[in-house]
């Protein structure tokens, strides 16, 4: 019997790590990483690949706080074992995201864009560029979708018109347009992309619920849970994949790249190239924040302003009046 509770446990905690850590890389590469990194703790002159893997190590130990303990106490074998049915969760959480926003996606589109017709829910095959509606979203930010010959141009795959992961797609942008002389403005701010998070970390109803800021249930926890990058990596990419024709899960759809895909979006929060940058950086999780999970002010509620609140005072005056009755005795 501990032996199928470790199973579900393992399972049931590896769902956490292709929402909340990495989309791609397998774990033991993580685990890898940061071994080399206690190994060899003055190297700094490390790789970008290098780096990215070291904080997808510190994200994994954030979202599996024991992991570390455990790798540091198992036997070669018990690693395996343990890291195996890890995966085994992860793989499952992936493929229900994806079907998940398969059919929400659809639906999605349709009450955006309204397309004639409308884009079937159970099936893929129609969606991609052969479709106008999911087209114009997946179109790179630097062209237009409305101009017959980049129309043409991505549909016969020319060399002029090369979609890859070196161009931000229109669906990441708010109203699903970009701004040539500034793509930062706009970048990552879309009902897609707020309804795909909705649906994957809160629930696929509250998707519905774009256009004002969240309720702002259980605000302090899903506040930490808003600002990982990786979350906001996983749905972009996700999105991106529901959008496509593609009727199975790929590392790779003609000339573009998702785990490339994955890694500029990390790298967009993660690497910024100075203070103001992360400024905008924490301005637009704080906005993300805002926009699915509400406002909070508990911090400030300070022993003062809760003293006047009718919680308080009613104490104080039944407490009063309970002190003239024994005075009037």
């Amino acid at each position: 019997m501990p032996h199928c509770r470790n199973i579900t446990y393992y399972v049931s905690q590896g769902r956490a790590i292709r929402r909340m850590v990495d989309l791609y890389t397998p774990i033991e590469d993580l685990i890898a990483e940061n071994d080399r990194c206690c190994e060899e703790e003055n190297d700094r002159d490390t790789t970008p690949e290098q780096d990215r893997l070291q904080r997808g190590y510190i994200e994994l130990a954030k979202a599996l706080s024991w992991v570390h303990e455990k790798l540091a106490g198992f036997d070669h074998e018990e690693t395996e074992d343990m890291l195996r049915k890890l995966k085994r969760g992860a793989d499952s959480a992936r493929g229900d995201d994806t079907g998940t926003l398969k059919d929400l996606v659809a639906s999605w589109v349709n009450m955006e864009c309204c397309p004639t017709p409308l884009i079937r829910t159970d099936d893929k095959h129609h969606r991609g560029f052969t479709s106008d509606a999911c087209g114009k979203l997946l179109c790179p930010a630097e062209w237009r979708w409305e101009d017959p010959i980049v129309k043409a141009g991505i549909r016969d795959r020319t060399t002029a018109y090369i979609v890859s992961e070196n161009s931000w797609p229109s669906f990441v942008y708010e109203n699903y347009e970009a701004d040539t002389e500034n793509l930062e403005r706009g970048l990552f701010k879309s009902r897609l992309l707020v309804m795909g998070l909705k649906a994957i970390f809160t629930s696929p109803s509250s998707a519905n619920e774009v256009d004002g800021e969240g309720e702002g249930a259980d605000i302090i926890e899903n506040n930490r849970r808003a600002r990982r990058r990786s979350d906001q990596a996983k749905v972009k990419t996700c999105i991106r994949f529901a959008l496509s024709n593609l009727t199975s899960w790929r590392t790779v759809d003609g000339d573009f790249d998702y785990h490339i895909f994955w890694n500029n979006i990390v790298d967009f929060f993660e690497d910024a190239p100075g203070p103001a940058a992360r400024a905008r950086v924490n301005k637009l999780l704080e906005w993300w924040t805002r926009k699915v999970f509400g406002r909070n002010h508990r911090q400030d509620l300070t022993p003062d302003v809760i003293s006047l609140m009718s919680v308080n005072t009613l104490a104080t005056q039944r407490q009063q009046m309970e002190d003239a009755e024994l005075d009037s005795d």
